[in-house]
């Protein structure tokens, strides 16, 4: 009788469900690392050097999620993202060797769901290729049992059934993560959630150092559903805002 495999981090992996990983980085010594701790998690790891590569190999491979380094020979990250976001939807971790702000948010708007800071451990990013792999499968089961309703809040409508975002009537396009983090808002309004709460809610990541993903991922959302919708409590965290009753 086949046996289940439990991974470095402690997920378990059935036989016959392996994940297929496409990792996309230039740096030999980085790429041969994130593979082998990736292969050890139980996934299906295929890599890529460059833009052009990176995008025929996820057309043709069809991978569930992509590891996807910014800086790139061919064309960068960004165009990947891009391209390969307009053939299907996949997740996408980013890898950036810089701590800029605007790389972060360019990444979010081209359809990354999360992104990394070099240099970074190995243990961090196959936990956070497994958060972004549940979040595809909770997504899945929700499309089969979705939530009933529209939630109202002025002239922001959620719409848990179709995974949809309105503003004063026009629709929003949110990556899965940004859905994930407004709905959290959105169930407590006017309710201050701390950084470290967002973190575990959403991201299934309890330790506080990725607390700067949420900042990120708050500010892209800002700019998709207006600034003044999301309160910031300094030192504490965030809060969606409402009409006064």
């Amino acid at each position: 009788m086949e046996q289940t495999h439990t991974s470095q981090t402690g997920t378990a992996v059935a036989p016959g469900t392996q994940r297929r990983v496409l990792v996309v980085e230039d740096d030999t010594t980085i790429v041969e690392a994130i593979s082998a701790r990736l292969r050890a998690e139980g996934f299906l790891v295929q890599t890529a050097t460059d833009g052009p590569a990176a995008v025929d190999a996820a057309e043709a491979w069809q991978p569930d999620l992509m590891v996807l380094d910014i800086m790139l020979p061919g064309f960068d990250g960004l165009e990947v993202c891009r391209r390969v976001q307009a053939q299907r939807p996949v997740p996408v971790l980013m890898l950036t060797a810089r701590d800029d702000e605007t790389d972060m948010l360019v990444g979010l708007g081209v359809g990354a769901d999360d992104y990394m800071t070099k240099p970074f451990s190995m243990r961090e990013l196959a936990a956070r290729v497994h958060v972004l792999l549940r979040r595809v499968e909770r997504a899945a089961q929700a499309a089969v049992t979705p939530r009933s309703g529209i939630l109202r809040l002025g002239e922001l409508e959620v719409d848990h059934a179709q995974r949809r975002v309105r503003v004063r009537g026009e629709d929003v396009h949110l990556t899965p993560t940004e859905f994930d983090l407004l709905v959290c808002l959105a169930n407590t309004p006017r309710a201050v959630l701390s950084r470290e709460q967002l973190l575990a809610e959403v991201w299934d990541w309890a330790d506080a150092s990725g607390t700067r993903t949420v900042d990120s991922h708050i500010k892209a959302l800002r700019r998709k559903i207006g600034a003044e919708r999301i309160r910031t409590v300094h030192g504490v965290g965030y809060a969606l805002e409402t009409p006064a009753p």
